[in-house]
């Protein structure tokens, strides 16, 4: 199978993944509520963190796993079933109404740990591919752009015929997605003979990776920033409802989608250092200008703005994970990226919603898009000196 065909299929993946993963967001205080806590900041904010909370745990298990065993496709396929059992109990609960939120958060702990499998190595396996890495994380972050852009709209309407049906659709797009990596080729390289204990070590002799990983951690800050804070802020500062908040969530998307394969690909020729950077700096001051925007209409062109600037970053800094892992070390490299982002998703959670909570929604845009600026700056001066080995662009 080629490259390119087995480049779309992996897309696919990641697009139903996030698909599912994003269609909870645009009425999770509804969803809370529905599952027996108040449908407040706070319960919002632990139902989403406590996902993100084992995407960390789990992330580097599932890869350093992938990475001894030389196989990929079976852990996704697992990870995914799991994850749509998971998804259709949580469903069950919000009909049913009667269990304790403890014991919800608990669920979704479980189905985090299995989601992440799916998430994160259909992401490996696009590095494995050839083609150029800015060519293979373009079509990942087009993926993840086009899943979260059509996700916060149409869970948005979801949740207005029943809040239970994201969970189901979630559910039934997990199960697809199972069926779907069962028929890409698996092309993990051999293993060597390298121990569990060896492979989540490694990392140890590439602290490079400390840069994109960096930019990885803040970048999906701003993610969870907007996927709680930026959610609450549209419906209370607006009046929105969920099917119009899930719209202005997709005015980020949609350019964050349509343009990371363009982007990705440009990144390949002239390199990561001025996408990364230019697009961080940039990325910040746009997020602030969100919150300062005075109406609807101001708030949606900072949406697009942060979109457009998200996509000129996001795959270059995938790309340079790749440049820099070895290829026997990719599991665990993606999955050190996939942590630091979903610490990042969860620091944006709960920084981010303590702060709103404590100081007002201004306030939060400002620690948000100043972070992103401060990583933007202090990383500099280490990407300029950084010898990266960049692909050229080729035919895949």
């Amino acid at each position: 199978m080629s490259d390119s065909r087995d480049r779309g299929l992996l897309a696919g993946v990641v697009f139903a993944v996030l698909l599912a993963q994003v269609l909870l967001y645009p009425g999770v205080d509804r969803l809370v509520t529905a599952l027996g806590a108040s449908g407040d900041l706070n319960a919002s904010m632990w139902f989403l963190a406590a996902e993100f909370g084992a995407f960390v745990a789990f992330a580097g298990v599932w890869g350093a796993l992938s990475d001894v065993s030389g196989r990929r496709t079976p852990f996704i396929a697992v990870g995914a079933a799991g994850g749509a059992i998971l998804y259709a109990v949580l469903g069950w609960f919000a009909v049913d109404g009667q269990t304790p939120f403890l014991v919800v958060l608990a669920v979704r702990t479980l189905q985090g740990a299995a989601t992440i499998a799916a998430f994160s190595l259909s992401m490996t396996m696009l590095m494995d591919l050839g083609g150029g890495h800015g060519k293979n994380m373009g079509a990942a972050g087009i993926a993840i752009g086009s899943g979260t852009a059509l996700g916060a709209p149409l869970g948005g309407q979801l949740y207005e015929v029943a809040t239970p049906l994201p969970l189901y659709a979630a559910s039934a797009l997990l199960f697809a997605v199972a069926g779907l990596a069962v028929v890409v080729e698996d092309r993990a390289p051999d293993s060597d003979g390298r121990t569990l204990a060896a492979a989540l070590t490694g990392l140890r002799r590439t602290p490079t990776l400390s840069i994109p990983y960096a930019f990885g951690f803040v970048d999906r800050m701003t993610a969870g920033f907007f996927a709680l804070v930026g959610t609450l802020y549209f419906r209370e500062a607006f009046d929105l409802g969920p099917g119009e908040t899930g719209i202005m969530l997709a005015l980020f998307f949609a350019p964050f989608a349509l343009l990371q394969y363009p982007f990705g690909t440009l990144s390949d020729r002239i390199g990561r250092t001025v996408p990364i950077v230019v697009g961080s700096l940039l990325y910040g001051l746009v997020v602030i200008a969100v919150g300062l925007a005075p109406t609807v209409t101001t708030a949606g062109a900072g949406m697009v703005a942060t979109g457009v600037i998200g996509a000129l970053m996001a795959p270059a800094t995938m790309a340079l994970v790749s440049d820099l892992a070895a290829s026997t070390e990719r599991g665990t490299a993606m999955a050190g990226f996939n942590v630091f982002g979903s610490v990042g998703f969860l620091a944006g959670i709960l920084v981010g919603g303590s702060v709103a909570g404590a100081f007002g929604y201004l306030a939060a845009f400002l620690v948000a898009g100043g972070t992103e600026v401060a990583i933007a700056v202090l990383a500099l001066p280490r990407l300029l000196g950084l010898d990266a080995p960049t692909e050229e662009a080729v035919e895949g």
